[in-house]
């Protein structure tokens, strides 16, 4: 895999203060979850043996965004085509309950580094049979720190995917930074965003399918409204990504262009300057070290949550409970 390394830090950085990123711009294996599981492990060691502390990737890149949906007339009701390929789809669907992270989990563990990873969740404690856009943070001990699941589904998403709750709002401490994600159009969710801000995120991943469209506005927008570093990760897929079995595979691609997604990753400095502009086309491990000292010095002008904030006045209520149909009390 091609290797993109930049250095962004202050004149005299304190040891202490820096940290070094990748986002692994890849593609699926489309709708195989372990082959894809595999690239990912792959992507992991390679970030290891750069020397990084966190390594992102797209927005359910395991086992794949579901491109058929708006290609295939996804919207008909009780098809059988989209019946058949909506039990494709769960079928290789992320059990966690099922050790399906486990690989990655102990390849983090390895390296002593944090991963932000997408996946198309079979969530267990909602029958096991409806999905969620989900993102994993596995932290630098191989374990698994928050469950992210998706809020809002966004268009076409909702025939595939369930609206998710607040449970993974969550944060998390990497070196010097707080690190904090979101799914896709969350990152435009004033609220979602500032449920991240209030526990003290410095460092926001912003996790898409694949697209430049997506992610050149709101990188560099979350970044300056945050006075954070804003990695975006994208995921890639061109046609020729899709494996010769895919079914209705003759529809899907029929009149596309090469790229489905195209990428667009990129990294935000919180001035909300590039660090790197966005990348499309090809597959790629971008790393970068970034400096703290350049949060600290942004936040003396804004501070969204802190000394620019008026509790008094505004206050966010947020709902962390993780949402179920039934408690049971056996006796």
């Amino acid at each position: 895999m091609e290797i993109l390394e930049v250095t962004h830090t202050s004149q005299n950085p304190s040891a202490s203060d820096k940290i070094k990123v990748a986002l692994a711009q890849i593609a699926p294996v489309w709708l195989k979850r372990e082959a894809t599981l595999q690239k990912v492990l792959d992507a992991v060691e390679l970030a290891g043996k750069q020397g990084c502390q966190l390594v992102a990737f797209g927005e359910t890149l395991v086992p794949g965004y579901p491109f058929w949906i708006e290609r295939t007339d996804g919207a008909r009701f009780n098809d059988p085509k989209q019946k058949a390929m909506y039990a494709r789809f769960l079928d290789q669907g992320v059990v966690i309950e099922e050790g399906h992270l486990n690989a990655v989990c102990a390849m983090a563990k390895k390296h002593s580094i944090s991963v932000y990873l997408g996946v198309m969740e079979r969530a267990a404690n909602r029958s096991g049979h409806s999905l969620y856009c989900t993102l994993v943070y596995i932290d630098q001990n191989g374990e698994i720190g928050s469950v992210h699941r998706k809020l809002q589904p966004s268009y076409a998403e909702r025939l595939a995917w369930a609206p998710g709750d607040g449970n993974g709002l969550r944060v998390h401490p990497l070196g010097r930074f707080t690190v904090g994600g979101l799914n896709c159009a969350e990152n435009w969710m004033p609220l979602s965003r500032v449920a991240l801000y209030a526990q003290g995120e410095d460092l926001h991943v912003a996790v898409w399918p694949g697209g430049l469209r997506n992610t050149e506005d709101p990188t560099r927008f979350v970044a300056k409204e945050s006075r954070s570093y804003t990695l975006s990760v994208s995921g890639l897929m061109r046609a020729s990504d899709f494996p010769e079995d895919t079914p209705e595979l003759t529809e899907i691609l029929e009149g596309s262009s090469e790229f489905l997604a195209d990428g667009g990753s990129c990294i935000a400095a919180p001035d909300g300057s590039w660090i790197v502009e966005p990348q499309v086309g090809r597959e790629l491990l971008i790393t970068a070290e970034l400096d703290h000292a350049m949060v600290r010095a942004e936040r003396q002008l804004f501070d969204p949550t802190g000394h620019y904030s008026r509790p008094d006045v505004t206050r966010l209520v947020v709902d962390r409970k993780r949402q179920q149909l039934a408690d049971f009390v056996d006796s």
